[in-house]
């Protein structure tokens, strides 16, 4: 468990073919982790996470590959509780986060936002925004 954490956090999943976004979030909001992992290696990943944080819940994305990955994520031994969000516009909702959350410098800065591309994949951003929706479903 997480030395600092007093509060179950909420794993965010953005499951794909090639590669997958992961990220922990407290219900507070508050960002613990967030990377981007090759497909191949995203189950030992959720095992080590959770061995490391005391997640509740797992938040997964709702489009192609999230049938395969629930089936999987629910053989595993102690599976975390999952709910399907909607996923829709996430990557561009996600290449917008990444600026805010990494802004440009230099040149990169001169170029309008919409014609800026990341320079790393942001599985890892939609994973945040996919547990952010889930939050804000409480909420309504």
């Amino acid at each position: 468990m997480h030395p600092t954490l007093d509060q179950p956090v909420i794993l965010g999943f953005d499951p794909g073919r090639a590669k997958c976004g992961l990220a922990i979030q407290g219900v507070d909001r508050r960002l613990y982790y967030h990377q981007v992992v090759p497909a191949t290696d995203a189950i030992a990943r959720i095992q080590s996470l959770r061995q490391q944080f005391p997640i509740s819940l797992l938040v997964m994305g709702d489009q192609t590959t999230a049938p395969t990955w629930k089936r999987t994520l629910q053989d595993l031994p102690d599976p975390l509780r999952i709910v399907l969000v909607n996923e829709r516009y996430s990557s561009l909702e996600a290449r917008q986060r990444y600026w805010q959350m990494y802004p440009p410098k230099g040149l990169t800065a001169l170029i309008p936002e919409g014609m800026r591309t990341p320079p790393r994949p942001i599985d890892d951003i939609v994973a945040i925004l996919l547990i952010e929706r889930y939050l804000a479903q409480l909420v309504t």
